[in-house]
C-alpha cells in the first residue's frame, strides 16, 4: 500500500488472517475496552508471526495512521511483550482478533494479567514505602505552609498508591484513561470503588490533608493483612503525621 492508499484495519486483517506465518492478532487499547472508543480511536493491533517465518506481511512493519497501528513480531517477543513494560496492562486486556495456537494466545495474554506471587510481593512493598514516602512529605509541606508542594506531593502519592493496591491483587495498575472502567468491572476486593475513586479525585485534584489520612489508615490495615507491616513500622514514629489527627 501506497500512502496515499493506508490499508485500513478490516482489510489488514482480512490479509493477515489468510497467510499461515501469523499465528495471532490481537487488539488492545480503547478498542478492546466496550465503551472506550470514540471517533478518534485508531486500532492498535499486535500481529504475532510462528518463530522463524517468513511472510510479505513485514512491508507493513512501523504501519502508522489515523486507522491503524501494527506491531509485527515474533511469537517469543509477543511472550514477552510488557513483562515487564508499560505494555503489560494493554495486553492484559487486550481482545483477541485471531488464535491460531489453540488457546495458545488466550494462555500468554492471560500471564501478563496476573503477577506471579513473589514479584507481587516485592513490587507492593516497594510501591508502599514510595506511597508512604510521598504521603509524608505532602502532609509535612502542608503542616508548614507549603502548599503547592504538598499538591504535588499528594498526587505522586496516588500514583504509587494505585501501583500498590493492584500489585497486592496481584495485577497490572490500568493507564489513567481505564482506571474507571478497570473498577466498574473488576473492583479491588475489599475496597469501596466508589469511596476509592472520590479520595483519589480529591487528593490529587486538592491535596486534602484530611482525607490522605482517613484513606492511609485503611491502607495500612490492608497493607498489615498483607504482610507488609515491616515496611510501615520502618517508618517509626512518621506514621503519626500520616495518621489521622
Amino acid at each position: 500500500m501506497t500512502a496515499q492508499q493506508p490499508i485500513t484495519y478490516d482489510a489488514f486483517v482480512e490479509l493477515a488472517a489468510t497467510d499461515s506465518a501469523v499465528v495471532g492478532l490481537v487488539l488492545k487499547g480503547s478498542r478492546a475496552h466496550e465503551g472506550m472508543t470514540t471517533e478518534y480511536s485508531d486500532h492498535d493491533l499486535y500481529v504475532v508471526l510462528a518463530d522463524g517465518a517468513t511472510t510479505a506481511l513485514t512491508r507493513f512493519a512501523g504501519h502508522r495512521t489515523p486507522e491503524l497501528d501494527l506491531v509485527i513480531l515474533s511469537l517469543d517477543e509477543f511472550r514477552a511483550a510488557g513483562m515487564p513494560g508499560f505494555q503489560r496492562y494493554a495486553l492484559a486486556r487486550a481482545r483477541i482478533v485471531l488464535d491460531r495456537l489453540d488457546g495458545g494466545i488466550a494462555q500468554i495474554l492471560a500471564g501478563k494479567a496476573r503477577f506471579d506471587a513473589g514479584d507481587a510481593f516485592r513490587e507492593a512493598g516497594e510501591w508502599l514505602d514510595a506511597y508512604a514516602n510521598s504521603l509524608y512529605r505532602s502532609v509535612k509541606n502542608d503542616r508548614d505552609g507549603h502548599a503547592l508542594a504538598a499538591r504535588l506531593d499528594a498526587a505522586d502519592s496516588i500514583r504509587f498508591l494505585l501501583e500498590l493496591l493492584f500489585a497486592l491483587d496481584r495485577r497490572p495498575r490500568p493507564y489513567n484513561k481505564y482506571l474507571e472502567w478497570e473498577l466498574a468491572r473488576f473492583p479491588l476486593p475489599g475496597w469501596d470503588t466508589g469511596m476509592l475513586l472520590d479520595a483519589v479525585d480529591l487528593i490529587s485534584g486538592m491535596g486534602d490533608v484530611s482525607t490522605q489520612r482517613r484513606l492511609f489508615t485503611q491502607v495500612e490495615a490492608v497493607a498489615r493483612r498483607a504482610g507488609h507491616g515491616a515496611v510501615l513500622d520502618a517508618w517509626g514514629e512518621d506514621l503519626d503525621l500520616m495518621r489521622p489527627q
